[in-house]
């Protein structure tokens, strides 16, 4: 519902919990560089479902992968959304 804080609704604990129990695992993955909790996307899309985002410098095709490098649709019935940033790089400090 509306003004309702979406951190206390059932959902959010259980992606909350999933990401927690998963972490290290799915970061331990190429590419992979942040992992956090948000609407799943579709062609650029929000689909209304909250998924657990797993952040990549960059997609690559499954079958470029072995299977253990490859991440999951869904971990313990949540649904995994990768979500590809690009390259992370620190920004010059200021009068450097």
């Amino acid at each position: 519902m509306i003004g309702e804080d979406p951190s206390e609704s059932e959902d959010w604990q259980r992606l909350q919990a999933v990401r927690r129990e998963h972490e290290d695992e799915l970061l331990s993955l190429p590419n992979v560089v942040g992992l956090g909790i948000g609407l799943r996307k579709r062609r650029g899309r929000p689909t209304g479902e909250l998924a657990l985002v797993v952040i990549v410098s960059r997609k690559v095709p499954s079958a470029e992968l072995a299977p253990e490098e490859r991440i999951p649709s869904e971990i313990e019935g949540v649904l995994i959304d990768v979500q590809e940033m690009g390259e992370i790089r620190p920004q010059a400090e200021a009068g450097a």
